[in-house]
Order: structure tokens, then C-alpha cells, then sequence
């Protein structure tokens, strides 16, 4: 199967789609020319402690707050002590002693990454825990460990990468082996080591020099992230048919990935688009809608609410006449945890995820679902965990969130793919 990361742009859209064959895996909206904040490093200034829950508000640009949690950051990169003049009343903003969670005062200068994006009423999370993040390895400040990616499961490749980069690690930060790294060279993986060390050291050394509010450190565009993050040895060809898009992925590619140059590909046939081709509009299209038919016959019914996700699955037209009822649920079933997975990673859904499937009276066929799930719920690079099935039969995951779901991204960019 040919698979390609399809870069292209609509109006002023980025769309950048992960297709296995003809089909849309994995898909992410940004606006052209404009950043997005998340990866971001500033230097940022404490404007307000909220001690009940060991909190506090940190001030990124000129009123752009955000969300920092004092006990979740124990080795913050401070830039200044607090002035007097920034309200700090004799230490009563003071973290209480014997908390196992650093000192931070309002006024306070300090180094930050935005980790999580705003939703809606709620304001962009920044941490002290920053994390530079490569094609192989991602360094990350206030750890001092190595660790390996649970998707690389030899053990053998997980002890030579782990010792590989080990002596590497200081007492200000650790190593986190990525999967794009099994059997890849000493020689890639340690340049690229070195390289996020001098980038973490340049951050740490000058970024305290400079004044309140400095962007240290931009995030590559989304686009970029795909290619860097998409295991390319998965990856057969990185497509855009756009020449700027183009421009700047070959010249991503010459300084940080030379191993996949020859894998970028500018489109140029007039006759039919790019976007037409693949039918990505109209792919776009049925990933938000809120059902999704199963080849049994069965639907799939997805309902995003801000606190978390419900998928319900039906039977729909595939009961009607037959006589081994629970052999039909157990293959509608089967064939939903399979889209289910899919459906989770193309919608980009985080948080908790409920899925309802239709009862089953078999502990056998419970156990084939929930390990038929799990298997493909595996495939998904961002981490997603199946959690338990509840008393009522409700199966619960949880998926990392890195980026805004689909639908958010679709709505604040392309609104008219949710009208009709």
C-alpha cells in the first residue's frame, strides 16, 4: 500500500492528510501565514497565584494569560527575582512549605512552553517542563531519566538506543527515545541528540537575558510537525501542490531529515487538483458529521460535548432477519472497534472517550472486543489507552491531547464543510 502525507492548501487552510491508499487516516487544519502558539517557548512573567489549588496565571505577551500549575512544575527556569512594585505582599504568595512543588511568587520571570492550545472559555496551559522535540528523540527539562517508546517492542533495539543516548543526559534534563528511532543509526540519533542539546542550551543561557514577553523559541508550522512526526518509514511520499509549502519542506527536510529528501514530490497536473484527487474536501466532510455507516450495516453515532466524547453503536439495517443474534452483534461489533479506532485518530479526539457498544452475553466475545479494540487502538502514534469496561458495558479510553479535535478546527477555519 502507497501512503502519502498530502499537503495542500484551501483558500488560507493548510490541510495536511495522512492517506493509506485512498484512504484519509489522519488529517489537521491550520491558517496559512498564521502560527499556532502550541510548542511555543516564551519568556514569561507570573501575574497571579490562586493558592487553593497550587496554581497560577502566567502572563505570555502584552494580556495573553495562561494556566500554570506550580505542583506539576518542580524545576522552573527563573529569569528575575519578584520587584516590589509587582504586588508581592512580604512572601504571602509563598508555595507553603514542605510542598513538594517549586517556589513561585507573583512577579516572578520564567521560562515557559504553551503545552495544551485555549478551548473555548479556557486559557492556553504553559509549563516549565520544556520539551524540544526531534524526528528521534525528544529532550525534555526537569527529568533526568531516559525512556523508550512503548511502541518498540524488541527488546534488544530498546537497550542499544537507551544506552545509546544515556550518557547524554545532565541533572537539568532527560531523553525520550521516539518510535521513529528503532533501527535507525548511532550516527542519526546521537547528531540529533547533540542538536537539542545546544537548542536547550542556547534557550536556557540567553533566554533569561531577555526581556519579558520574548517568543525563544517557534514551533515549527503544523505541517512540519506531520512530517516530522509521521514515521516516514511508514511514509512513502510527502506531496504538496503548493511551491511555497514545497520550498519549506525541502529545506526542513536538507537540515533536519536528509534521509527523506528524495521522498517530497511537487504536484503539477493541471487537469485535476490535488484536493480533487484524493476527494480530501469531501472526506473533510464526513468526518464531522455525527454518523458514520458500517459495511454490516450497523452506524456508529459520535457525539463530542466538552467534558468528553460518546460514540454509540447500532445495529442499524444489520439485524433485520436474522436468527443468531448474538453472532451478529459480535461481528457489528468487531467491525465497529475497528472504524472506532480510526474514527478517534482522523476526529483527533483526546480526553476521555465513551464507547457503547451493543451488549454482548459472552465473556468470550467481550474479551475478542475489548482485545480487537486495543489492537487498533495501538496503531495510533499519539498515546491512547483503553482503561476498563465499566459495570454497565461502557468501554473507557483515554487519548493524549496535542492539537484542537477536528471539528474545532473545522469550525474556526473551514465552517462551511458543517452546512448540510
Amino acid at each position: 500500500m502507497n501512503n502519502k502525507l498530502i499537503i495542500t492548501k484551501h483558500e488560507n487552510t493548510i490541510i495536511s492528510a495522512f492517506f493509506e491508499g485512498m484512504d484519509m487516516i489522519q488529517v489537521s487544519l491550520s491558517p496559512a501565514g498564521e502560527d499556532t502558539i502550541l510548542g511555543n517557548i516564551y519568556l514569561g512573567k507570573v501575574k497571579n497565584i490562586i493558592k487553593n489549588i497550587n496554581a497560577a496565571f502566567v502572563e505570555i505577551a502584552d494580556g495573553r494569560m495562561c494556566y500554570y500549575s506550580i505542583k506539576d512544575n518542580k524545576k522552573p527556569i527563573m529569569a528575575s527575582k519578584p520587584n516590589p512594585e509587582d504586588g508581592v505582599d512580604n512572601g504571602k504568595d509563598k508555595a507553603k512549605p514542605g510542598k513538594k512543588y517549586a517556589d513561585v511568587r507573583i512577579g516572578d520571570e520564567l521560562i515557559v512552553q504553551v503545552i495544551k492550545e485555549d478551548v473555548k472559555t479556557k486559557a492556553p496551559v504553559v509549563s516549565s517542563n520544556i520539551n524540544l522535540t526531534g524526528k528521534y528523540i525528544a529532550l525534555t527539562h526537569g527529568k533526568t531519566s531516559v525512556g523508550v517508546s512503548n511502541k518498540i517492542e524488541d527488546m534488544n533495539e530498546r537497550q542499544r538506543l537507551k544506552s545509546l543516548v544515556k550518557p547524554y543526559v545532565s541533572k537539568d534534563y532527560g531523553l525520550i527515545v521516539r518510535t521513529n528511532a528503532a533501527y535507525v543509526s548511532d550516527e542519526l540519533i546521537i547528531n540529533e541528540v547533540k542538536t537539542l542539546i545546544d537548542l536547550y542550551n542556547g534557550i536556557r543561557t540567553y533566554g533569561i537575558h531577555r526581556t519579558r514577553f520574548s517568543l525563544l523559541y517557534r514551533t515549527p508550522p503544523g505541517y512540519i510537525c506531520d512530517i516530522r512526526d509521521g514515521y516516514s518509514d511508514h511514509v512513502d511520499e510527502f506531496v504538496t501542490d503548493d511551491e511555497e509549502l514545497y520550498n519549506n519542506m525541502k529545506e526542513y527536510l536538507v537540515q533536519h531529515q536528509p534521509e527523506d529528501q528524495n521522498k517530497l514530490r511537487l504536484y503539477n497536473d493541471k487537469s485535476i487538483s490535488l484536493s480533487a484527487l484524493y476527494g480530501i474536501m469531501e472526506k473533510l466532510k464526513a468526518a464531522v458529521k455525527p454518523m458514520v455507516w458500517l459495511k454490516s450495516g450497523g452506524t456508529l453515532v459520535i457525539q463530542p460535548t466538552e467534558a468528553l466524547t460518546v460514540v454509540d453503536v447500532n445495529t442499524g439495517k444489520a439485524i433485520s432477519g436474522k436468527k443468531k443474534v448474538q453472532e451478529t452483534f459480535l461481528k457489528i461489533n468487531l467491525e465497529a472497534a475497528r472504524e472506532i479506532a480510526k474514527q478517534i485518530r482522523l476526529r483527533n479526539f483526546s480526553g476521555i472517550i465513551v464507547i457503547d457498544f451493543i451488549d454482548l452475553e459472552q465473556k468470550k466475545d467481550k474479551e475478542l472486543l475489548i482485545n480487537t479494540l486495543e489492537e487498533h487502538l495501538n496503531k495510533d502514534p499519539i498515546k491512547t489507552t483503553l482503561v476498563d469496561m465499566t459495570a454497565l458495558g461502557l468501554i473507557e479510553v483515554t487519548r493524549k491531547k496535542l492539537r484542537k479535535p477536528l471539528h474545532e478546527q473545522v469550525n474556526e477555519l473551514l465552517p462551511e464543510l458543517l452546512n448540510g
